[in-house]
């Protein structure tokens, strides 16, 4: 999953500019969730936030939580 993540970092997102609502952007809080927690519960972290990461949701702050 980290891969994926670097891949879109690198790849993707430059052609779209930046758009995440939140600080941290969403893909750096995957990294930062998967390795400080772990796959399993990285990928959960990082689920619940790219649910929060819509039009009408939060924006702010947002950082990872401790382990």
């Amino acid at each position: 999953m980290h891969l994926a993540v670097r891949y879109y970092q690198e790849r993707i997102s430059p052609r779209y500019g930046p758009r995440c609502r939140y600080t941290p952007t969403c893909s750096a809080y995957a990294v930062t969730a998967l390795r400080r927690h772990g796959a399993v519960r990285g990928s959960v972290l990082t689920w619940r936030r790219l649910a929060r990461c819509t039009p009408n949701g939060g924006r702010g702050a947002d950082p990872v939580p401790g382990s």
